[in-house]
């Protein structure tokens, strides 16, 4: 057969779509979101680059992709919190307490005697803060609190307040502790995540 079998291939991908594009017009066609769908997203790439396609990029609305990318690194943090829970009852130094050692560097928001609060370098959001005590004594997590972890924990939430004021965020902000792998804790050290800086939503996953 004289046909170039990719060119064929693509040309029935193109007649496919081509109908796809044109059933969601004449039946939903007075969705603003649907035409901008067909004619923003429903885009066939170049033929020579037809069989490296993205089928995520080239399927999906932008929001259902970004959904989608989602799901490795879901996946990734959720490797991490259970790898670290192995380690988790022990007393060996975390990433933290080099940080506040100066042995690593951060990018310092606030700083007392009691706790640091430095940007975290994978944010979720325009302003993720991470609020951590200086001295863990035994609060590994939060579901390790003990009565004499009281004055600690309620000073945690303080720092918190002035995270969100320092960066301009407190009429709206959100603090997060991951406790324990189900809750994808990935320090053994307890701390606190300050978000803010674009709209929540809930529930928050």
């Amino acid at each position: 057969m004289s046909t170039n079998l990719p060119v064929l291939i693509f040309k029935l991908k193109l007649h496919s779509m081509a109908a796809i594009t044109s059933s969601l017009l004449r039946n939903y066609g007075g969705s603003a979101s649907v035409r901008a769908f067909a004619f923003a997203n429903v885009k066939l790439p170049p033929p020579r680059t037809f069989f490296n396609y993205n089928p995520v990029r080239f399927l999906l609305p932008f929001h259902s992709r970004r959904s989608f990318s989602r799901i490795g690194v879901t996946n990734d943090e959720e490797a991490l919190a259970k790898a670290a829970a192995a380690n988790a009852d022990s007393e060996a130094p975390t990433i933290f307490d080099k940080i506040i050692a100066k042995e690593i560097p951060s990018s310092i928001v606030y700083e007392d005697e009691k706790v640091l609060a430095f940007r975290d370098v994978n944010p979720q959001a325009p302003v993720h803060v991470l609020v951590i005590p200086k001295f863990r004594d035994g609060l590994t997590m939060l579901g390790k609190a003990e009565e004499r972890h009281t004055e600690i924990l309620g000073y945690l939430l303080y720092a918190a307040k002035i995270v969100a004021e320092k960066e301009g965020i407190l009429d709206g902000f959100r603090v997060v502790i991951n406790n324990g792998p189900g809750g994808c804790q990935s320090v053994y050290h307890l701390h606190l995540h300050v978000l803010g800086g674009r709209q929540m939503t809930w529930p928050a996953g």
